[in-house]
Parts: C-alpha cells; structure tokens; sequence
C-alpha cells in the first residue's frame, strides 16, 4: 500500500513540475513599433505588479519613426500585463497600462 501511495505522488509530483516548468512559459515576446512621426528615446515596461519603469529597455539606442524592435517581456515574474512608458524627443509621453504580452504580438504606438 505504501509503495502504491509512493508511486501516485510522484506521478502527482512529476505532472505538477511539467506543468510549471519554464518549457511551458508563455511567449512574451512582442513587436514595438512606432508609427507617431517623433523618434523613439527611451523605453521601459514593467509588470503592473511593479512599483517602478525598471530601465530604459532601448539603452543607447532609439527607435526612429517606421521602425520596430522585438522585446522579450519574461522577467521571470510570470506576469502577463505590463505598463509600457514611451519617450519621445519632442519630450512626449506615451504611457499605456495592462498590455497583455502573453496575447499581443504587435504594439503600435501611432
């Protein structure tokens, strides 16, 4: 009877870790593109279950009018919706809240 209890936890136990491991992590990878005429200088996006933009995803780089990058949004949260804060080089601000990155391919800020 033990040995038939052991068994079933560890088939329990081995469909549980399946489940969870990172293999079956969502993708939540996701184009930015901008389409607003103003060049892209900074980007941040971060889990609404953050308190802060964490850094500018963009770096040095900036993203000119009619271009995209391809942003990998797994910071090992599990989080699916993030805020995303879009700076420009007239100073604008584009802020959009509970975008979901396990959903969306395409962001296009127009």
């Amino acid at each position: 009877m033990f040995h038939k209890r052991l068994v079933t936890a560890l088939a329990f136990a081995a469909i549980v870790g399946s489940i969870a491991s990172p293999g079956w992590a969502l993708n939540r990878h996701v184009t930015v593109v901008n389409n607003t005429g103003f060049t892209m200088v900074k980007f941040y996006g971060s889990n609404t279950g953050s308190e802060n933009w964490e850094e500018d995803i963009l770096g040095e780089d900036v993203l000119p009018s009619g271009s995209s990058v391809d942003i990998n949004f797994d910071d090992d949260s599990g989080y699916c919706k993030f805020d995303f804060k879009a700076v420009f080089e007239d100073g604008d601000e584009l802020v959009r809240q509970n975008v979901n990155v396990c959903e969306v391919a395409t962001f296009t800020y127009n």
